[in-house]
């Protein structure tokens, strides 16, 4: 789990990415203050050397995009996968859902409008 400094750096480095400025320690340094945040004085330094030489609009957009896509992995043995034979899968685990969560109300005796 991430601390508060190393947060405070990272949104810190996402906004002046959003705001196309230079991540340097300085300005990381400016945010934070302006924030009120008590940070460890290495992580700005630190985020600055790290983010020097990347393109943090790359790397925003390559999150999450290292595995399949869900409808991939739910094809048919027989061809590739449609729109509407992963629907009828997604739709039964919703419905089971509802069911299991309704069901747990009623094994403690009350519900939540009761």
């Amino acid at each position: 789990m991430a601390s508060v400094s190393e947060l405070t750096c990272i949104y810190s480095a996402l906004i002046l990415h959003d705001n196309e400025v230079t991540v340097m320690e300085n300005k990381i340094n400016s945010l934070i203050k302006a924030a009120g945040v008590n940070v460890e004085p290495f992580w700005p330094g630190l985020f600055a050397k790290a983010l020097a030489n990347v393109n943090i609009g790359s790397l925003i957009c390559k999150i999450g995009a290292g595995g399949p896509a869900p409808a991939a992995i739910a094809a048919p043995a027989g061809g590739p996968a449609s729109p509407t034979s992963a629907a009828p899968a997604e739709e039964e685990k919703v419905e089971a859902k509802k069911e299991e969560s309704e069901g747990s109300d009623d094994d403690m005796g009350f519900g939540l409008f009761d």
